[in-house]
């Protein structure tokens, strides 16, 4: 896949008011030959965790977060990417795939905490009801090595993406919410899921697909990563197939008309006030 495999692009992006290209994401056996990708670690698995043989400190001495690769990815137009050996995150490991099932140490931190020992994120009230939750969004196990997520001008041709990932203030995701709705004429085709924001771009729509429902994910809402995201900002994650056909119709949908035009100048004040 190369630059000029979606000619519609420009003009789809600029209507949405949007000035940084969309990323892809997809797996693959081939390491990218340069990129942003965590330190090599051993793989915490809960295994290992039963056996003992975890070094907590060096995982959490050397920790870093999936969305803050991206983020790099994103200002230097580079790839991100990740497997089992380069996760950064053992949470990040858990919803890219790599690491099933989590950890009871990590489901505890992410959680309540363990009195005495340390305490929890509460971003969930229990492990008991976030086991439960970890056990029903069940991501996809890994199909390849690495998992990558770069801009579409870096696809090759034989490179496809699977999922395709924006990053939107509110007005422009406005714009990206309705036009999912236009080209499947799905009421609930959007899903905004509980979740790690590697989650909501990878984790979660592909949960969807498994289950062969279309869905468009909008992430980003976890409070660890939002430094990670410009202020106001989210993700809006869709698969392949959906974008494609956003590109073909936005021209024929409510972006062409004056009512959007009024949002189009809200965009304008708004990159105004965050320039």
């Amino acid at each position: 896949m190369s630059d000029d495999s979606y000619p519609k692009l420009t003009g789809f992006l600029q209507a949405l008011g949007l000035d940084e290209e969309p990323l892809g994401l997809f797996y693959t056996d081939t390491e990218p030959a340069e990129g942003f990708t965590p330190r090599p670690l051993d793989l915490p698995t809960r295994q290992k965790e039963i056996d003992q043989q975890i070094d907590w400190q060096e995982v959490f001495g050397n920790f870093s977060c999936v969305m803050g690769h991206i983020w790099r990815a994103r200002k230097k137009k580079r790839p991100a990417y990740f497997s089992a050996g380069q996760f950064g995150c053992p949470g990040g490991s858990f919803w890219l795939g790599f690491n099933k099932p989590q950890t009871e140490a990590i489901i505890a931190y992410v959680s309540s905490g363990i009195p005495g020992v340390f305490e929890g994120e509460f971003y969930c009230e229990s492990p008991d009801e976030l086991r439960s939750i970890f056990e029903y969004a069940d991501p996809r196990s890994a199909p390849a090595k690495y998992c990558v997520v770069q801009p579409l001008s870096l696809f090759t041709p034989e490179q496809t993406p699977e999922l395709i990932i924006f990053f939107a203030r509110p007005e422009s995701m406005s714009g990206l919410h309705q036009l999912a709705a236009f080209v499947t004429n799905d009421p609930e085709v959007v899903a905004s899921p509980w979740g790690a924001a590697c989650g909501g771009i990878a984790a979660w729509p592909l949960h969807y697909l498994g289950k062969n429902q279309t869905r468009a994910v909008v992430g980003g809402w976890d409070p660890s990563a939002r430094k990670f995201f410009n202020t106001d900002e989210l993700s809006f994650t869709v698969p392949l197939a959906m974008f494609q056909d956003m590109l073909a119709r936005y021209e024929e949908s409510f972006l062409s008309t004056k009512t959007w035009a009024t949002v189009q100048k809200k965009i304008a004040r708004s990159k105004k006030a965050w320039s």
